[in-house]
């Protein structure tokens, strides 16, 4: 498979926020108790997968992969961004990270028991989720599990300024019921999901979807 947009901009941009983003989100998860919830039940779930391994991909600083691996999960991270891997790698010694693209990955077919998309789908544009689902569908094993956050709504916003630096990012808000039909049409039942309110400098509300390969 191979990548069917220009992914170009966005590895640019978090190459140029990567320390200060993480330096601004390192701690982030610890105010929000529904999104750790949602990571708790999606934990619970993979552990169970005959010892598989767990990809985050999009994993930016590794913050979501160590919280993973702090629940006991054998989770490892994929970023478009050499940069963001590069700070992971520093961050998390004990953890592994490779640079990849969530389009193409360097998987094999059916092997993980889970994989996470924690706000990693937000600048795909819409039209492009189809075969980013079918790839997350197709290295996963049958009963493997998917969680994936993203901004839920039905809007474009243009990026331009972003953790102190400039940017070129769009960043798109999907309605759960989209999320939730493409991923069956990939294979990936839902299996519950959760839609909060915003807070702190959220601009609307955001979703969480977890799914299970058939």
């Amino acid at each position: 498979m191979t990548e069917t947009w220009d992914l170009s901009s966005v590895r640019a941009s978090y190459d140029t926020v990567a320390l200060d983003y993480a330096r601004l989100l390192g701690t982030e998860l610890f105010g929000k108790p529904l999104d750790r919830a949602m990571l708790a039940a999606f934990a619970e779930h993979v552990r169970g997968g005959q010892g598989r391994a767990v990809a985050d991909l999009g994993c930016g600083p590794g913050r979501v992969t160590a919280h993973l691996d702090s629940l006991g999960v054998r989770a490892f991270g994929v970023d478009l961004s050499p940069a963001m891997v590069a700070v992971a790698r520093r961050t998390y010694p004990g953890l592994r990270f490779e640079v990849g693209s969530m389009a193409s990955l360097d998987v094999a077919d059916g092997v993980l028991g889970g994989v996470l998309a924690w706000y990693s789908t937000v600048h795909t544009p819409p039209t492009e989720l189809p075969s980013v689902f079918a790839e997350f569908a197709r290295v996963l094993a049958p009963g493997g599990h998917l969680l994936i956050g993203f901004k839920a709504g039905d809007r474009k916003i243009r990026l331009e300024h972003a953790y102190g630096h400039p940017v070129d990012l769009d960043v798109y808000w999907t309605p759960p019921d989209l999320v939730a039909g493409l991923l069956a049409g990939a294979g990936l039942a839902e299996v519950g999901r959760l839609v909060r309110a915003p807070e702190g400098q959220e601009k609307g509300p955001q979703g969480f979807l977890l799914a299970r390969k058939a």
